[in-house]
């Protein structure tokens, strides 16, 4: 079994990451770092370019995940996938056979969420295994 993490570093993907490397630790799980790199539009040079760049960016931003982990303990994985993040998290859940799926959140509203589509909110109600979206740093809690 394994911890998935949908990271982008975003501040609520930098909580999620706390977050999980304490279930991953707490459960002794591995934690696969995942980031979804579909980029806009359907074909030509362009869109290659810019997938291109967003691929690079997910590389980049997991590569400061991977650090915490190291430093947490954690064995981890990555993957940058050319799906969008929420298809992505749930391809990675399954082939890793997740006990969590966590992600971060934006601050949006549920309403926001709902109307726009967003990553937590999608999982919610699609995904098979167990969700943990984790509150951004101004919502109450810890």
């Amino acid at each position: 079994m394994s911890v998935v993490l949908g990271y982008d570093e975003s501040p609520g993907a930098e909580r999620a990451l706390r977050v999980a490397l304490e279930v991953a630790a707490a459960f002794g799980e591995p934690l696969v770092l995942v980031y979804g790199a579909a980029a806009p539009g359907p074909t030509g040079e362009e869109y290659r370019a810019h997938r291109e760049a967003v691929r690079q960016a997910g590389r980049s931003a997991l590569a400061r995940a991977v650090e915490a982990a190291d430093e947490a303990g954690v064995p981890s994985t990555v993957e940058v996938v050319d799906e969008k993040p929420a298809q992505a998290l749930l391809d990675a859940a399954e082939r890793h056979r997740a006990r969590v799926i966590i992600v971060g959140s934006w601050g949006d509203s549920p309403i926001r969420g709902a109307l726009l589509g967003s990553t937590p909110h999608k999982l919610l109600h699609l995904s098979p295994v167990p969700v943990l979206c984790v509150p951004t740093a101004g919502a109450s809690g810890p």
